[in-house]
C-alpha cells in the first residue's frame, strides 16, 4: 500500500508554517476573558518588566504544553521558531532557564495571587453558561503524589510507599472538570492538610459565581468531622467515604437482614448493534490455575442510618453497603465473607441508592489527576522547592484550563442545538492528546495583513468545523 518513490525534498519560498493553528485560538480566548490583565495586576514578581511581563511568563509555560511540550527544555524549540514567535506577534519568548528563574520568585502568596486571577477569568466564562449550569456545583477533593528523582529539591520528603517527592493537594469542579485550586505539600504529609481551607475557598467562588448548590465529596481522608457542622449551617452538601471503624462495623452487622435494600448498578456502557462473543478472561484464568486466592463479589445491599460523629452536634446520614463475597481458591470456594463500607453525608432527600453512586462518580476525578499528571504534564516537580514546583503545577494545569474553557464557549443554540451540545460535552470531556492532536495541531500559514494576523488554514479534518465554531465565539461573545 505504501508505493511512493522518487521521493525528492525541495526548499519551498519563505511560507510562513505553523504545525500548532490553534494557537492563536487560545491566546485570544485568554486576552478576551481577561486572564492576561488579571495576572498582570495580581501577579507582582518582577521589579522591571524588560522585556516580559507576569502574564509572560505564565502564558509562555501553558502554551508549550498546549502545542506538545513535555518539560521546561522544550521552550528551547519554540523560543527558537520564528513563525511560532509570528503568531503570537513576540520578538522572542522566556527561555527554559529564565522560565525555571521565575517559577523560583514564588511564595505561597503569589501562587494564590495567580489563582486568584485564574478564577477572575474563570468566573467571565462560566457568567456565559446557560443557567441550568449553577444548578449544583459538585466539588471533588484528593490528593496525589508527585514522585521526582532529585536529591536537591527543598521540601520533597518521602511518602508512605518509600517514594520520594511531592504530595499535592488538587480541589476540582466535577460538573467541568476543572482544577480549581491546586496546592504542593511535601511528599509525607497527609492528604486531608489544609483541605477544609481549600474547600471553603471552593465554595465560596462557586457561589460568588452563582451556582445555587454547592455540594463537597471526598473519600476516607478527608472526612474531617470537626467541619462538618459549619458546613451544613453554611448550606454545603456533602458525601464523604468514612472509615469502618470496630464501632460502625458492629453497627451494621447488628442490623437486621430484612432492612437491607438490594443495590443495582447500572451497565458500565449501552450495547449497540448485536451482541458479540465476550473473549475469555485471561487474568481469570491464570488466577484459577496457579490455585490464587480470589475474591469474587456476588452482591451488594445498602442502607442507611442516623449517625452522630463524635466531633458533631448533630446527627447525619450514615449511608451502609454491605459487600457479599466469595473467597475461592482455583476452582474451589472456601467459605463467604462480608465487607462494609460507609458513606456520611447531610443529603437526606437522595436514595441511599443515589448516594453510593454519587460518592463512587469522585472516582471519575482521578481520570483528571492522570491527565494532569501524565497527558498535560502539569503535575510534574521540574524546578528547585516546594513553592516553585506548586507554581509550575499551577501555570502548567492552566493549559488543561484553557481547553475546558474553549469547550465550555462552544455554542449549542439553533436548530442544531442538540447535536451542537453533545459536540460540546465531547470536546469537554475529551483526553488532551486527543485535544492537542484534534484543536491545536492545525496546519497553518501565517500572514501578516495589514493590522490583522491570519492564520490561514492548510488542512481540513473533522473536527475544523467544530474548532472554527469555537473561534467564532471566542472572538465575538467573549
Amino acid at each position: 500500500m505504501f508505493r511512493a518513490r522518487g521521493i525528492h525534498y525541495e526548499v519551498a519560498e519563505r511560507t510562513r508554517g505553523l504545525g500548532c493553528g490553534g494557537l492563536g485560538a487560545m491566546h485570544t480566548l485568554a486576552r478576551k476573558v481577561g486572564l492576561i490583565d488579571e495576572i498582570d495586576q495580581r501577579l507582582h514578581l518582577l521589579k522591571v518588566h524588560l522585556p516580559y511581563h507576569e502574564s509572560d511568563h505564565v502564558l509562555n509555560i501553558a502554551y508549550n504544553l498546549l502545542v506538545g511540550g513535555q518539560c521546561l527544555e522544550d521552550l528551547e524549540l519554540l523560543r527558537n521558531d520564528e513563525v511560532y514567535l509570528d503568531a503570537l506577534g513576540a520578538q522572542r519568548i522566556p527561555d527554559p532557564t529564565t522560565a525555571g528563574d521565575f517559577c523560583r520568585r514564588f511564595s505561597a502568596s503569589d501562587i494564590d495571587a495567580l489563582q486568584l486571577a485564574i478564577h477572575a477569568a474563570r468566573r467571565r466564562v462560566w457568567a456565559q453558561q446557560p443557567e441550568e449550569f449553577f444548578e449544583k456545583a459538585v466539588l471533588d477533593v484528593d490528593g496525589t503524589l508527585v514522585p521526582t528523582t532529585g536529591e536537591c529539591k527543598e521540601g520533597m520528603n518521602i511518602a508512605r510507599e518509600g517514594t520520594w517527592g511531592f504530595h499535592p493537594l488538587l480541589v476540582s469542579l466535577s460538573n467541568t472538570q476543572e482544577p480549581l485550586l491546586i496546592e504542593n505539600r511535601s511528599g509525607n504529609r497527609p492528604s486531608h492538610e489544609n483541605a477544609a481551607a481549600r474547600i471553603d475557598q471552593a465554595a465560596r467562588l462557586c457561589r460568588e459565581a452563582g451556582f445555587r448548590r454547592v455540594r463537597v465529596r471526598g473519600d476516607t481522608d478527608f472526612s474531617q468531622t470537626k467541619h462538618l457542622d459549619r458546613w451544613s449551617a453554611a448550606g454545603m452538601e456533602f458525601v464523604f467515604g468514612i472509615d469502618a471503624m470496630p464501632n460502625l462495623v458492629a453497627l451494621a452487622s447488628q442490623l437486621e437482614s430484612h432492612v437491607w435494600k438490594r443495590l443495582a448498578r447500572a451497565p458500565l456502557y449501552e450495547r449497540v448493534g448485536a451482541e458479540r462473543a465476550r473473549p475469555p478472561q485471561v487474568k481469570e484464568q491464570i488466577v484459577r490455575d496457579r490455585g490464587f486466592r480470589n475474591l469474587r463479589l456476588l452482591s451488594e445491599d445498602v442502607i442507611d442510618v442516623a449517625y452522630r460523629p463524635t466531633a458533631c452536634r448533630q446527627d447525619y446520614r450514615l449511608v451502609i453497603v454491605r459487600k457479599n463475597l466469595s473467597v475461592e481458591r482455583g476452582e474451589h470456594a472456601l467459605f463467604d465473607d462480608v465487607r462494609y463500607f460507609f458513606y456520611l453525608t447531610n443529603d437526606w432527600d437522595s436514595t441511599a441508592a443515589q448516594i453510593v453512586l454519587d460518592a463512587n462518580d469522585r472516582c471519575n476525578q482521578e481520570n483528571l489527576i492522570a491527565q494532569l499528571k501524565n497527558g498535560v504534564r502539569a503535575l510534574r516537580a521540574p524546578v528547585s522547592d516546594l513553592d516553585s514546583n506548586g507554581a509550575y503545577m499551577v501555570m502548567g494545569s492552566l493549559a488543561w484550563t484553557l481547553k475546558a474553557w474553549f469547550a465550555l464557549l462552544l455554542p449549542e443554540t439553533g436548530r442544531h442545538a442538540k447535536a451542537h451540545a453533545e459536540q460540546k460535552r465531547r470536546v469537554l470531556t475529551m483526553e488532551f492528546r486527543s485535544f492537542v492532536n484534534a484543536f491545536m495541531r492545525i496546519p497553518v500559514q501565517i500572514v501578516r495583513q495589514g493590522r490583522r494576523l491570519i492564520y490561514r488554514v492548510l488542512a481540513w479534518s473533522r473536527s475544523i468545523d467544530v474548532f472554527l465554531r469555537g473561534w467564532d465565539s471566542v472572538s465575538q461573545r467573549c
